[in-house]
């Protein structure tokens, strides 16, 4: 057989190869198939008969191919293992000790717009025969960067995906919040919502039972996004359903807890603070459920105290292992402030933080005020405070005044 004629057929094998490949990737195979189209491909039609191919991923160099090889090779060669110069075309690479390279007798570095996305190693079939290096390392290089594109546009879905997502749970928490609070004679309601992220996981309601009975609450769901939008929903939905048919704060909250136990197998909880005030009677019952405790400001007596009786966090036990119901009376002329974690989480540039104790002093100092006028001067006392460092989490402050 001529010379030529040999080199014919080899270019007629390659030519094989080139168009098994290119043809996958047109008809958009899976990253899967097109590897093994790849493995195939260079053991049928070039002449190769081991091959061990590293793909590039945010790790290392991860093992995606290997055909034909007795020793011990690494699963994934971590990225500061690799030491390449693709001037001299230098490759080193630094491998555990049991490790080694030495039976396949060729590498071919896969580069891609600088950047080296693959490592092939390989050993020859017929040691008589030549393998076109060039044009296996174009392959490579071929089937590398399709594994690339698959890869970004896998990621640009999810990307996409998850911006939907997060949409979404913005909407549905817009949706469960009240839209419009009291600012009446008898009460005055303001509410101030700062999320941290699109989504947050801080929850607040105030219901209009009767004339007579208002129930309001502040939460704080376990997790971000689109799980703590559906928990928070369902959660919400629970309440102003029990509401509509009890005012028994003990069997409300007892049964909250039993529905989040059930729906998410304690792998999810809520802080919770749930009170009711009745105008007639002018006594005020509430349950504290792990939530960081209301301030209650008596005007008439010009003191305050914090709101801590009721139970454990929501969600953590099928069954609540104690519960207190607490009770104030006689109560007429006076203020609740309802709070979530992240306002007294915030901390300034000395790493100090602001605290209950601070909040407690400012409660103290606005007497008898408006909630908006509250609000007004509370927001503009945390923003000093901070002097500019930013916030770790949502905040939610709820500040009623019943007069």
């Amino acid at each position: 057989m001529t010379t030529e004629t040999v080199k014919y057929q080899r270019k007629e094998l390659e030519l094989k190869a080139l168009l098994e490949i290119t043809q996958a990737i047109n008809e958009n195979k899976t990253s899967s198939v097109l590897l093994n189209i790849f493995k195939f491909t260079c053991l049928v039609h070039l002449n190769i008969r081991s091959l061990l191919l590293y793909v590039v991923d945010h790790e290392g160099y991860r093992q995606n191919i290997s055909h034909g090889i007795k020793g011990a090779v690494p699963d994934l060669i971590p990225l500061e293992k690799v030491k390449d110069n693709k001037e001299t075309g230098e490759l080193n690479i630094i491998v555990d000790e049991g490790f080694s390279f030495n039976e396949l007798e060729t590498y071919l570095p896969v580069y891609h717009k600088e950047k080296m996305l693959a490592i092939l190693f390989l050993m020859k079939k017929d040691e008589s025969l030549e393998l076109d290096l060039d044009f296996t390392q174009a392959l490579t290089n071929i089937l590398v960067v399709a594994l690339e594109n698959k890869r970004f546009a896998r990621r640009q879905l999810e990307q996409e995906r998850l911006k939907k997502e997060v949409e979404i749970a913005s909407s549905v928490q817009r949706m469960l919040f009240p839209a419009n609070l009291p600012q009446n004679g008898k009460l005055k309601a303001k509410v101030t919502y700062i999320p941290h992220s699109t989504v947050g996981g801080d929850y607040y309601d105030l219901i209009q039972k009767s004339e007579d009975e208002v129930f309001f609450c502040i939460a704080d769901v376990s997790g971000k996004g689109m799980p703590a939008a559906l928990l928070m929903s369902n959660f919400q939905a629970a309440l102003r359903t029990l509401l509509r048919s009890s005012s028994d704060l003990k069997m409300i909250v007892e049964q909250l807890n039993y529905t989040i136990f059930e729906n998410t197998a304690g792998e999810r909880f809520i802080t919770f603070f749930l009170g009711s005030y009745n105008y007639k009677t002018r006594e005020l019952n509430y349950v504290n459920a792990g939530h960081n405790p209301p301030i209650l400001y008596w005007e008439g007596e010009r003191r305050s105290e914090i709101l801590e009786a009721g139970t454990t966090i929501l969600g953590a036990f099928d069954s609540l292992p104690f519960l207190e119901i607490g009770k104030r009376s006689h109560l007429k002329g006076f203020s609740i402030h309802l709070y979530t974690d992240g306002l007294t989480e915030n901390f300034n540039d000395k790493d100090e933080e602001y605290g209950d104790e601070r909040f407690g002093k400012f409660v103290k100092k606005q007497v008898c005020v408006d909630p908006e006028e509250f609000h007004i001067a509370f927001f503009k006392e945390l923003e000093a405070f901070s002097n500019g460092v930013d916030r770790m989490d949502d905040i939610t402050l709820m500040s009623l005044r019943f007069q």
